[in-house]
């Protein structure tokens, strides 16, 4: 978005640090217009639109979605009936052909084509599996209410076939956009509002996950909060909340992140979005209470005024007991199924150095219970007794000890641990019931005495084989980024957060990124 005004000077705006910028040096921001009063601004017509690369990305979803639905009515009725046939089931071939059409329309419905519920995937995929499941219940409505037969093998191969091709062709379509991100394309332009050690924060995270593309091109200060050295590093140009209409029209901006601060309160957020509207930015706030997301959150109003309602945490019940018991389900078919992988990767480590396969360890499952963690031995068998000569050679921050060049581990633990291999034993565990399929990485006890309070919450759930530390950089992380990572698992698990860690394990273990 550009906008061409005449600039004035307006001196006291900025705090004179430089900006940031892709290739080109931004002008020092100046008070380009005066800022509209609350009743101008509250009349203001909104002016959003998609900026380029939206539209085609856009574009290009529709076009995939409805190819899609059609490949799969086709491909459906050629596997239900057969093709060369003389007879012609012309009720299914409409149906084929209605397809894409009833398919979009629903998935426009389903809000699957919004800003807010695009580029990110669970968001994503849970409103398509929610369109599919309408998709169905439709078409058995129809079919109970009006008396008509439809074959449950067309319906077995059609719709199975529609949903999972939609939920890969958008995932394919989102790690595309994803890697653009990673260079700076496809972003949109983002001002931050908030206090300065809060701003810097969200500005770390916001470019160190670059996948969320909302690149950061200036602070604005609630009222009477002045900057301070926390900003100096983001080298951005700063200024007050009540030039943020300037600030967006100057930048092109089309996102405004508020933070959590007193000074935002109800009055002065609905302010702030009474200016935004004549701009075309959207208004993203982000509450006080961080790191609880999806189904526990909800809106409810009361005397008209919002209120975010926080369901506790679920760390028992029918949800948990079905968890524990698809966990030990999964963890005996694995064994029977990698029994003679077990068998080989044990012989090739014993005939290397003839000492025992299995390495045993003591860790702390949930509640703080300690169990005895099996793991392939990747180590010489001296490895705890030479430890001490390595601990100022430590790569990690926090208590854990991690070396790219670990001395200590043999020839055949290092491809073992390429790969996660060396983990395999740890479905015995998860047999046993001391960890799960999915969850925390299982601390030692000089990691939990080394503990914070707020860390031991990460105690509450028993330790996972693998988890969103294993899918996020494994030992490439930092010792914050890793106990955020746990923390954040915590809050929010769900059998669907459980399933996508799952499927982005493999994808993390065969690119061997972090695995060291």
């Amino acid at each position: 978005m550009s906008v061409d005004v005449q600039i004035d000077v307006d001196p006291g705006v900025l705090s004179g640090l430089p900006t940031r910028s892709r290739g080109t040096t931004r002008a020092p921001i100046r008070h380009l217009v005066p800022v509209k009063d609350d009743f101008d601004a509250a009349v203001a017509v909104p002016q959003k639109r998609r900026v380029g690369w939206e539209r085609r990305y856009l574009g290009g979803l529709l076009a995939l979605d409805l190819v899609i639905a059609l490949l799969a009515g086709v491909a459906g009725y050629a596997a239900r009936f057969d093709p060369s046939a003389a007879v012609v089931h012309r009720g299914y071939l409409a149906f084929a052909a209605g397809l894409p059409v009833l398919w979009l329309l629903l998935l426009a419905g389903n809000r699957c084509y919004e800003r807010r519920n695009l580029y990110l995937g669970s968001e994503e995929t849970r409103r398509v599996l929610r369109s599919g499941i309408l998709l169905i219940a439709g078409v058995a409505f129809v079919s109970y209410m009006f008396r008509q037969d439809f074959s449950r093998g067309y319906m077995l191969c059609v719709f199975p076939a529609l949903i999972v091709s939609t939920a890969l062709g958008r995932y394919v379509l989102r790690k595309r956009l994803h890697r653009r991100r990673a260079t700076g394309e496809c972003v949109q332009r983002t001002v931050v509002v908030g206090h300065p050690v809060r701003a810097a924060e969200m500005i770390r995270r916001l470019r160190r996950e670059q996948y969320h593309g909302l690149d950061v091109v200036a602070v604005c200060l609630p009222p009477g909060i002045a900057a301070d050295h926390e900003l100096d590093h983001v080298q951005l140009p700063l200024a007050q909340v009540r030039d943020i209409v300037d600030v967006v029209q100057r930048y092109g901006v089309q996102s405004v992140v508020v933070l959590a601060s007193p000074e935002m309160d109800g009055s002065e957020l609905r302010r702030l979005s009474w200016r935004l509207e004549s701009t075309g930015a959207e208004l993203l706030v982000a509450p006080a209470l961080v790191d609880v997301t999806g189904p526990r959150t909800s809106v409810r109003l009361a005397s008209g005024l919002p209120l975010l309602h926080v369901e506790p945490p679920e760390f028992s019940g029918l949800r948990r007991l079905s968890k524990s018991m698809l966990d030990r389900s999964a963890a005996a078919l694995g064994l029977l199924l990698l029994s003679p992988l077990l068998v080989g990767i044990a012989l090739m480590i014993w005939l290397e150095d003839h000492r025992s396969p299995v390495f045993r360890q003591r860790r702390v499952g949930r509640h703080g219970r300690e169990f005895v963690l099996l793991k392939f031995r990747t180590m010489h068998i001296d490895a705890e007794e030479r430890l001490a000569d390595l601990v100022r050679r430590n790569e990690h921050d926090g208590v854990l000890f991690k070396m790219r060049s670990d001395p200590r581990v043999t020839r055949i633990g290092r491809q073992l641990r390429r790969f996660s291999l060396d983990e395999l034993p740890q479905l015995i565990n998860v047999l046993r019931g001391e960890m799960s399929l999915v969850g925390p990485r299982p601390p030692l006890p000089t990691e939990v005495s080394a503990y914070e309070p707020d860390l031991r919450r990460r105690l509450v759930v028993p330790p996972g084989l693998t988890g969103l530390w294993q899918v996020s950089g494994r030992s490439d992380l930092s010792w914050e980024e890793s106990t955020y990572l746990d923390l954040h698992y915590v809050e929010n698990w769900s059998p669907t957060l459980d399933l996508m860690i799952l499927l982005k394990t493999f994808r993390a273990v065969t690119s061997a990124s972090g695995a060291y």
